[in-house]
């Protein structure tokens, strides 16, 4: 996500970073390349300008710190605008009433509402401890009441059994009146999205609304369809008290411009991000985290409560048991450290958080794809036991076998034998201490250094 409005910025900013001073001259060529990055990241233009306004109002008066170059100043306030456009902070979810607190889900057809009923449904469960029932009052999607009972099977929440011929009114009050019969902490409701915004629709949901009595009314929204996507909030906050936004399919938008947009064109704030397809791909939206990103400073806040969520704490402890003993770093680790990477979005959702990953040449980011480790993981699994505990037992013969098994070719299975071998020596490095050196050997493994050769 914001890839381009990040490449953009980040070299516009580069160009005010030397400045001795700011004044209406100097900046009048960055704040037109930054005005221009913004409109080309489809944000909408009323928030285009009223950001730019602000930026120039606050860089050439009186605000410079003695702390800071005024360039860095500069920085710094485009970074405090950025998050004040998008809200400043993370807003949570209001559940604090009287059990059950029903969340309704709105939005058009296509945005991901049912798998985001899902997603959020899984987030309270394991993060808020909560009892959690969906329930579907879409009657006119074929299969949409099936598929959010299989969702809620696979996210291991109760689901309330919903049918084509009952009028979604009837379905809503009727798993409400349940939820408050069986003291769930959450009912959330998936209401029927369309093609686009019509009268008919509207009329349901405010009566869905008005029988649910939700606290929270979350709308979801694709991010991909840009200032849209905040244009088509705001038709639905004018005919519903909206709450907040959830924006999907981030991880598909390069561009940014729903992020940006909705905050100020609707009022509400976004309230979490979908950044997949898999269940567990739902974020809180942290506006300065975000506006961190699009700076190309990293968000390692988001990174480490990543690690924390995703990391098995039995196998870290294990492979922290064998380096106490001197023992070595097999495949198996390997393994279960390339598994644990693909838990955690991947290596491209990780460099999206590591500070100065923007500043990386394509060449270099191009060489950094998910399907090599895939591919890795596929060749590990294709040795025996006794290959992978001792991998210097791979010759000839064997890696043939182990090509033939993973689908790959021998110079795939000689690659990954030569990474595993300096990911070896990397691990010795630690267990001696020599941290100087460990790091001086990672340098030597980061793309373009070895660990990922041109392919």
């Amino acid at each position: 996500m914001f890839e381009n409005l990040t490449e953009r910025l980040s070299r516009t900013l580069k160009n005010v970073s030397g400045r001795g001073r700011l004044t209406d001259d100097n900046i009048k060529d960055t704040l037109r390349e930054v005005r221009m990055a913004l409109l080309e990241a489809d944000v909408a233009l009323p928030v285009v300008r009223e950001f730019v306004k602000r930026v120039k109002e606050r860089a050439v008066g009186s605000e410079v710190s003695k702390s800071l170059t005024p360039g860095q100043e500069f920085i710094k306030i485009v970074q405090a605008e950025l998050e004040s456009v998008m809200g400043e902070s993370n807003e949570a979810l209001d559940l604090a009433c009287q059990p059950p607190a029903v969340i309704l889900m709105a939005g058009l057809q296509g945005a991901g509402k049912t798998t985001s009923v899902a997603k959020l449904g899984k987030v309270l469960k394991e993060r808020e401890k909560k009892n959690v029932l969906v329930v579907s009052a879409d009657v006119y999607r074929p299969a949409a009441i099936k598929q959010l009972e299989t969702l809620a099977s696979d996210v291991g929440i109760d689901f309330f059994p919903s049918s084509v011929e009952q009028k979604p009114v009837d379905i809503v009050s009727a798993a409400v009146a349940h939820g408050k019969l069986k003291f769930y902490d959450v009912v959330i409701v998936d209401t029927a999205g369309r093609l686009h915004v019509d009268d008919v629709m509207m009329d349901e949901i405010k009566d869905i609304h008005k029988a649910a009595n939700p606290v929270e009314t979350l709308f979801v929204v694709d991010a991909m369809t840009g200032q849209d996507a905040a244009n088509t909030a705001k038709a639905f906050n004018d005919a519903l008290p909206l709450t907040g936004v959830i924006l999907t399919k981030v991880d598909g938008d390069a561009r940014g411009g729903a992020a940006l947009s909705v905050r100020y064109i609707t009022g509400k704030p976004i309230k979490f991000l979908g950044v997949g397809e898999k269940t567990d791909a739902l974020e809180p939206f942290h506006p300065d985290r975000v506006a961190s990103r699009i700076l190309g400073m990293g968000d390692v806040l988001s990174l480490i409560e990543d690690l924390e969520r995703n990391v098995d704490k039995s196998q870290a402890e294990k492979l922290a048991k064998k380096f106490k003993e001197k023992k070595g770093f097999d495949l198996e680790d390997f393994r279960s450290q390339l598994q644990q990477m693909k838990n955690m979005g991947g290596m491209g959702g990780m460099m999206d958080k590591l500070p100065g990953m923007s500043q990386l040449p394509d060449n270099v980011k191009d060489q950094v794809d998910d399907r090599m480790f895939l591919q890795m993981e596929a060749i590990i699994n294709s040795m025996t036991k006794g290959e992978r505990s001792r991998p210097e037992i791979i010759k000839g013969s064997r890696k043939k076998r182990i090509a033939t098994g993973s689908g790959t070719q021998v110079q795939d299975v000689n690659r990954l034998l030569k990474q595993f071998t300096q990911m070896q020596k990397m691990m010795k490095k630690m267990q001696k201490g020599g941290m100087k050196n460990m790091m001086r050997n990672m340098k030597g493994m980061m793309p373009g250094g070895g660990m990922f050769p041109g392919r």
